[in-house]
Formats: C-alpha cells, sequence, structure tokens
C-alpha cells in the first residue's frame, strides 16, 4: 500500500512540474509558468503586428494553409507533425525571442477559402489531426529535424547536401515520387517578354540551380520569386518574340512531396511510414519523451 502511495505521488508531481519543465526545455529557466506542451501561447507574426496566439490556434492555421483540406486524414496528420516540429526547433533555437513568421489562417479566412459549407468538415479535420498527433514530432538522433515539404516534385525529391550546401541533414535524400508525375498539375507554361537569360546549371533531380539573366546570375529559387513560377524546375524556349517557362511540379522540391504522401495515405500507408520514406532515418518522438531525456543528461 506504501509502495502505491508513493508511485501515485510521483505520477501527480510529474503531471503538476510537466508544464514548468517544457518551458524550461523551451526558453531556459527565467520563464516560471506556461501551458503544457501543445496547449502554450507563442508569439507569431500576422501581417505587420506580433500577436500572441495558443500553439494548437497557430498550428491548425498553418495546417489550413499548407495543405488541401480534401487530402487524406493519414495525409494531413503527417503536416500536423511536420508544423509541430518546425515550431518546437525554432522555439528551441531562438527560446523567449521566437516570433514565428510563417503564414497561417485565421478562422475567416478559413470560411473565405472553403466555402461556409465546407468549414466544418474541414476544419474538423485539421483540429482532428493537430489532436491525435499531440506532442509528436520529427526527431534525427536527438535534434529535432529539419522537416520541409513540398507541394507536388517533379517526379523525385531533392538532394539536402545539394540545396542547402550541407551535410548535416542526411536524412534528406532524393526519394522517387512517380505518382507526382500523373498529377493535371505536374506541368505549367508562363509567358513573359522576351530576355536575354539562360540555365547554367542543375541539380541531380532537374531543379534550376543557377540561371543567367542578361549580366545576372541568380538562383533557381531567386528566378521562380522574381517570376512567380510555381516551381524552380523548369526550361526556358523562346517562341514568337515571347520567352515561354514551362515548369514542373509545384514548390522547391525539397522533403515531403505532399502530393505524394496523400497518395500513400490512400494505399492505407500509416503516418509513421510516410515520414520514413521521406525523412530515412529519423522518428516520431513525444515533446514530453525528449524533456526527459534532456533531464537525464543534465
Amino acid at each position: 500500500m506504501r509502495q502505491k502511495l508513493k508511485k501515485m505521488g510521483c505520477y501527480i508531481i510529474i503531471i503538476v512540474l510537466l508544464p514548468y519543465v517544457v518551458t524550461v526545455f523551451l526558453n531556459g529557466p527565467s520563464i516560471e509558468t506556461a501551458a503544457p506542451a501543445d496547449e502554450m501561447e507563442v508569439m507569431v507574426k500576422q501581417g505587420e503586428k506580433e500577436i500572441q496566439l495558443p500553439l494548437d490556434e497557430y498550428g491548425i492555421g498553418r495546417m489550413a494553409k499548407e495543405i488541401p483540406a480534401s487530402y487524406e486524414e493519414e495525409a494531413i496528420k503527417v503536416q500536423a507533425i511536420l508544423v509541430r516540429t518546425a515550431v518546437y526547433k525554432q522555439l528551441k533555437e531562438e527560446g523567449s525571442e521566437a516570433v514565428l513568421a510563417d503564414d497561417f489562417w485565421t478562422e475567416k479566412e478559413m470560411k473565405e477559402e472553403w466555402g461556409s459549407r465546407k468549414f466544418s468538415e474541414y476544419y474538423r479535420k485539421m483540429e482532428n489531426a493537430w489532436q491525435e498527433t499531440e506532442g509528436q514530432v520529427v526527431m534525427y538522433g536527438e535534434e529535432l529535424a529539419n522537416t520541409p515539404f513540398t507541394r507536388l516534385t517533379n517526379g523525385s525529391t531533392r538532394d539536402g547536401k545539394e540545396v542547402l550546401g550541407s551535410e548535416d541533414y542526411p536524412y534528406l535524400k532524393i526519394k522517387e515520387c512517380p505518382l507526382d508525375i500523373e498529377s493535371k498539375d505536374q506541368i505549367r507554361t508562363v509567358t513573359t517578354e522576351d530576355m536575354d537569360a539562360e540555365i547554367k546549371e542543375t541539380d541531380t533531380a532537374g531543379y534550376v540551380t543557377s540561371v543567367r539573366v542578361g549580366e545576372e546570375t541568380m538562383s533557381g529559387e531567386e528566378f521562380r520569386e522574381k517570376y512567380k513560377l510555381d516551381s524552380s524546375c523548369f526550361i526556358l524556349q523562346k517562341y514568337d518574340g515571347k520567352m515561354r517557362i514551362t515548369t514542373r511540379g509545384i514548390g522547391h522540391g525539397l522533403g515531403l512531396s505532399q502530393y505524394t504522401a496523400n497518395e500513400m495515405a490512400k494505399e492505407e500507408k500509416t503516418t509513421e511510414e510516410i515520414l520514413q520514406y521521406f525523412f530515412e532515418g529519423t522518428e516520431i518522438r513525444e515533446v514530453a519523451e525528449i524533456i526527459r531525456n534532456s533531464g537525464n543528461t543534465e
């Protein structure tokens, strides 16, 4: 009986102290109180303002903006974990000074984008995915992983070392995404005024890494942003006195392909299987577990 009471006392202490331990893990010991894990408040950028929001509200808002709400529930759960991982990674690196600047949708914006008839259904999907993955993040060893994602690749993801110029992300490897090629959005064409431009270099996956425009040389991503292209995988063709730019895929091509993740979900692949495919060698861990292990090493 005494042993049972002792164990019960330990559990109560853990529950009471967990909010403080989460805060210490993220911000250092100077802040005295905070809400547990996904219920804590975070500082975010909204337009020109900085406001404080509950993490779950911000996380759901980011998911809503970043992944089609019509996607399979398992794919949306994957996105929830990616969002949470990115948030915790920034909070851990920047501490109490962190301001989360990635765009998110408010409920008003969700209603505008989805329509009032679909709002309740889609919001519930996002909320359920966030809650069902509560506290889950992607880890590589003892570090929070870098987990980029793209809407649609050109048929394969890109190599992290080539794109980021670092060997710190061995789990960002080229992964075949043949189903992406079948998407109706795979190829798009933009026509601009004629220009003196040529592609100088591409990476292993076929994405442009260097392009010359007149006397200026820029990266493929810079060119993509300047000319508002869907992807940095593109070809240039002079046509009828203009420049025709044909792109493949949507996004930068690094990390997880949301389109393939959704197709995998349709094939009943689990959240863990999808993440393991795109971020090979990583694992899903609980924030509470990371905190506990961190405390044991001090």
